[in-house]
């Protein structure tokens, strides 16, 4: 996967009301992208420093807080490991 491509993916395929989503050709139909806001972002930073892995109570009360629904919450975890792990194997 090109890196700019890649580079983007912590945010998930999907979006949920009330977020505002980029418009463009997309080649995938479906949901747009979703735009997670600074504070969002700033949320699911934190829970992933503190456990890489996400459990299914956190995940709840993220969605939750977030106002996001738990499978965009487990995409971002997936994809945010995915970008952890080509970081580090970059540092080595």
């Amino acid at each position: 996967v090109p890196a700019a491509a890649s580079r983007d993916q912590e945010a998930a395929d999907r979006s949920s009301p009330g977020h505002e989503a980029e418009t463009g050709s997309s080649p995938a139909p479906g949901r747009p992208r979703t735009k997670f806001s600074a504070s969002q972002l700033q949320e699911l930073e934190r829970s992933f420093r503190e456990q890489r892995y996400i459990g299914a109570n956190e995940k709840r009360r993220l969605a939750a807080a977030l106002n996001l629904s738990q499978s965009q919450i487990k995409t971002w975890f997936q994809n945010r490991r995915m970008k952890f792990k080509r970081q580090t194997q970059d540092a080595k």
